[in-house]
């Protein structure tokens, strides 16, 4: 079984199910991928695949040390690499294999990894979802976070207070999400709900650790 795949987010969409249910989708341009490196527990110290997107990229966008790395996948380049660890049973894998959208099965469950949208600096009410204070007449206290400690004891502001500061642009995982729909000679999937990041943006599909 395949630990998992490499894709761009295409956008989303809807679907139907035989009996008529209608299903929002992401569609992803699942692969191909090619495994760059084979890491074995005797040199490595664990067993994992590297893989990489196969995409389009300028040769000179490359240094020569990642040229050599990629040359023995017989690669010119690529811009998206990841590593999937593989467990009992997950075959032989070798630098150069393929691994395509066919490797997934409608109805199967998937983990999901991208990095979500950057939204800068975001106050707390919309960063945390703060309800905030009234905003009747009179109020002084709308959008304000409140009470960040005490001035006696301990006389600071505690670590991990949520605060305005940075929002998005963070590794979100998605766990458990149905594969609704395999076109294996597009190599895109459509999974069902949405997944994080814009359109364009790449994200790692593996098996669903749950």
């Amino acid at each position: 079984m395949v630990p998992g795949i490499l894709g761009k987010k295409i956008g989303m969409t809807q679907m139907f199910r035989p009996d008529g249910q209608v299903v929002p989708v992401t569609l992803l341009q699942a692969g191909p991928c090619v495994v760059v490196q084979r890491k074995t527990p005797a040199k490595d110290g664990y067993d994992a695949i590297q893989v990489a997107l196969v995409e389009y990229l300028k040769p000179t966008r490359m240094t020569k040390p990642a040229k050599g790395h990629l040359k023995a996948a017989a690669l010119d380049a690529a811009r998206f690499l990841r590593e999937f660890r593989l467990a009992p049973g997950d075959g032989d894998y070798k630098a150069g294999d393929k691994i395509l959208a066919d490797a997934f099965a409608t109805r199967q469950k998937v983990d999901v990894v991208g990095t979500s949208k950057g939204r800068g600096f975001a106050g707390l009410i919309k960063r945390h979802n703060f309800g905030g204070g009234e905003d009747s007449h009179g109020s002084m206290f709308h959008r304000a976070p409140g009470s960040i400690g005490s001035s006696s004891y301990p006389s600071r502001v505690f670590k991990g207070m949520r605060m305005a500061g940075q929002m998005g642009s963070a590794q979100v995982t998605v766990r458990n999400l149905e594969i609704v729909d395999v076109n294996t000679e597009d190599n895109v999937i459509a999974i069902k709900g949405a997944i994080p990041g814009p359109k364009g943006s790449y994200v790692v599909v593996r098996r669903s650790r749950r």
